[in-house]
């Protein structure tokens, strides 16, 4: 089991964030990839650290690239990297990767790659524990599954948003740093989350996944892949979409509605999909306060 950490010298949250992990703990320099140092900790024997100089959105197989220039055959892979928006809003976010409609931001169209639910939700709280900690004003939330690249291996972003002044201060993506060491340094891969995690396929809402993060901080679940009503809307979800959504997010339990966020007759359609699919709907009061 391996786990790669990647960074990119063409984005400068990630160069700070990837500063942070090199600082916070102990790494050995071990190898290059495309130029640039390889790093592996110290102590986590199967962490690495590796920097990429195009972006990280279409950087397109590195799988491949790790096992012929590393011999390394991840088992999971987290991107650290900028998120931009119009709001400018300042985020620190997580998201899992794929696209429902036309591959615009790399990847491939109508394809998602494998997600970390209960990881990914497990780093969501901690980076709102950390930011809460050091006093740091930015939202902390998920983002909806968008953009590439396109890989087998289950995938995550780590992200610090959502303007060049917020990357190239070093203590949000200092916490962002320090919530990940903190995750990897307790229960780093998939399978060693409790099965009484459940998992939740979202859909419904906008691009911060509001309702959907507000449940993860709230109850003892986690969501994987979030299909927001931009997608919905244009027709982009069919029932075999559905389908990948759903094969993408492992242990997946149930399928929950932003309902505020989507007509009754977008509703029923899911519904119908799912009943088909054999996959429930669930409602935030099945599950367990934190």
């Amino acid at each position: 089991m391996t786990i790669v950490i990647v960074s990119s010298t063409q984005d400068e949250a990630s160069t700070n964030i990837k500063k942070g992990l090199l600082e916070l703990n102990e790494w050995d320099k071990i190898n290059t990839f495309f130029d640039k140092t390889v790093y592996h900790h110290s102590s986590l024997s199967d962490l690495y650290l590796v920097t990429i100089k195009d972006k990280t959105i279409i950087h397109e197989g590195l799988e491949q690239q790790l096992n012929d220039k590393l011999n390394l055959t991840p088992s999971q892979i987290i991107f650290i990297s900028r998120h931009r928006s119009k709001s400018g809003e300042p985020t620190l976010s997580t998201h899992p990767i794929g696209n429902y409609g036309e591959a615009k931001f790399g990847g491939k169209t109508k394809t998602l790659t494998p997600s970390m639910p209960r990881l990914m939700t497990t780093l969501l709280r901690t980076m709102k524990n950390k930011a809460e900690e050091h006093k740091l004003s930015h939202e902390v939330t998920y983002e909806v599954t968008h953009h590439g690249p396109f890989l087998s291996t289950p995938t995550l972003f780590a992200e610090v948003g959502s303007t060049l002044e917020e990357w190239k201060k070093e203590k949000p993506a200092r916490i962002v740093a320090d919530s990940l060491l903190s995750v990897l340094h307790d229960k780093r891969y998939e399978r060693d989350y409790s099965e009484y995690m459940p998992v939740l396929l979202g859909i419904g809402g906008g691009h911060y996944a509001p309702r959907f993060s507000t449940v993860a901080f709230r109850k003892n679940v986690a969501f994987g892949h979030m299909i927001p009503s931009y997608h919905v809307k244009p027709g982009h979800i069919d029932k075999e979409m559905l389908e990948k959504a759903i094969q993408a997010t492992p242990n997946v339990s149930g399928v929950y509605f932003d309902r505020k966020a989507l007509k009754k007759s977008v509703r029923s359609k899911f519904t119908k999909w799912c009943e088909q699919l054999e996959i429930p709907i669930v409602s935030s009061k099945e599950f367990s306060l934190l």
